[in-house]
C-alpha cells in the first residue's frame, strides 16, 4: 500500500537515510526501531509526505504521494503523532469526527453514514465509553485511544503512528500495540509504528524496520533480525548486551563470580537474573550451588547446605 524506490531522507539536500526500496502491506503491522537521532521521524515524516525526499519516491497505492492533493492523501492516509493534541472543549465523540472531514461535502456537516462511520471507529479502538466525555479530562492512554478513533474514521488505507506511545505506562502501552496488531489485521490496514518498545515490538510486529548507528536500514522478521545479530548491534553500547536465548537486555559484568545453579521453570529462571543481578554468572564448574524451586532454595558451599524460602534472602547473604 505504501513503497519507495530508491528513497532518499535528509535535510537540506544532505541524505542521511538512503537510498531505500520499502514496501508496507496490507494486513501488516510493522515496526521502526533505531537509537535516539538515527532519523527514526525524518523517515516517518518523508515517508508521510510531510518533508521532501532528497531522492526517490514514495507511492501509495501505486501513486506518486506528492501528486496526490491534500484531500485525497487524507482519504488514503492517515497520521498520528506524538504531540498532544490541544482539544479544547471538544468530546471524545467530536475529536474523532474531525476524521471525517476530507469525506465531507462544502457543508462540511456529518450525515448519518458518517455518524455511523465514527461510532464504529471508536467501538474498534474500544473508546465507545469516551464519546461523551471531554478530551481535556482524559488520561493520556484515553486521549491516544480517540485519536486511533480519528484516524480509522478518515477510513485509510495507510496508517502511520511515531512515537505515540512515548508517554503511556507500561500497561497502556502494551494495550495499544495489541491494539493496533488487531486492527491492521482486522481492517487490512497497512500499519507502521514508530517506537521505543523493543520487547514490545519483537513481540507484536510482523516485520521491523530497524535502523542501527550508521543509518543502514535492516528489515525482516523481528525472529530473523535476533538471530543474526542485527537487534543486538543496533543498540549495542558500552556494557549493553542483548542475549538471543532469552530474548531480553542485560547488562555485560567483565568480572563476576561463578555459581552452579540447578532447577528447572521460573524459580530457576528468576533465580538466574537474581544471581546476575548481584554479580554471579552461571558456570558448569563452581565451588558455590544453588538450587532453585518455587519456595525452596538452597545453597550449598563448602560442605554447608542453607535453605530459603524466599529469592531475596538467598541474594542478602550472597551479598
Amino acid at each position: 500500500m505504501l513503497r519507495s524506490e530508491s528513497l532518499s531522507v535528509g535535510y537540506a539536500g544532505q541524505t542521511l537515510i538512503g537510498p531505500l526500496d520499502l514496501q508496507l502491506g496490507a494486513g501488516r503491522l510493522v515496526c521502526l526501531l533505531g537509537a535516539n537521532g538515527v532519523g527514526k521521524s525524518t523517515l516517518i515524516r518523508t515517508l508521510t509526505g510531510m518533508q521532501p525526499a532528497t531522492g526517490g519516491r514514495v507511492l501509495l497505492d501505486g501513486v506518486e504521494l506528492h501528486t496526490l492533493g491534500a484531500g485525497e492523501r487524507a482519504r488514503q492516509l492517515a497520521v498520528v503523532l506524538t504531540d498532544r493534541v490541544e482539544a479544547g472543549l471538544l468530546t471524545g465523540f467530536e475529536l474523532a469526527a474531525l476524521g471525517r472531514y476530507p469525506h465531507l461535502g462544502w457543508s462540511g456537516r456529518l450525515g448519518p453514514d458518517d455518524r455511523r462511520q465514527v461510532c464504529q471507529a471508536l467501538e474498534a479502538v474500544d473508546a465507545m465509553a469516551l464519546a461523551g466525555k471531554a478530551v481535556a479530562a482524559m488520561s493520556d492512554g484515553e486521549r491516544q485511544r480517540v485519536m486511533l478513533a480519528r484516524a480509522l474514521a478518515q477510513e485509510p488505507k495507510v496508517l502511520v503512528l511515531d512515537e505515540i506511545t512515548a508517554f503511556l505506562d507500561l500497561p497502556r502501552r502494551i494495550e495499544v500495540l495489541h491494539l493496533l496488531q488487531r486492527l491492521a489485521r482486522e481492517h487490512q490496514l497497512a500499519a507502521l509504528l514508530s517506537c521505543h518498545d523493543l520487547d514490545l515490538a519483537l513481540r507484536c510486529a510482523d516485520v521491523l524496520w530497524l535502523l542501527d548507528h550508521r543509518r543502514n536500514l535492516h528489515v525482516g522478521a523481528p525472529e530473523d533480525l535476533v538471530l543474526d545479530g542485527s537487534l543486538g548491534e543496533a543498540f549495542s553500547s558500552s556494557g549493553l548486551r542483548f542475549d538471543t536465548e532469552r530474548g531480553e537486555w542485560g547488562v555485560s559484568r567483565a568480572t563476576g563470580k561463578p555459581v552452579r545453579l540447578s532447577g528447572e521453570g521460573a524459580a530457576r529462571t528468576w533465580a538466574l537474573r537474581a544471581l546476575e543481578r548481584v554479580g554471579f554468572h552461571e558456570a558448569a564448574v563452581a565451588d558455590l550451588t544453588v538450587h532453585a524451586e518455587l519456595g525452596n532454595y538452597r545453597l550449598l558451599s563448602a560442605g554447608r547446605e542453607q535453605a530459603f524460602v524466599r529469592l531475596g534472602e538467598l541474594v542478602e547473604v550472597l551479598r
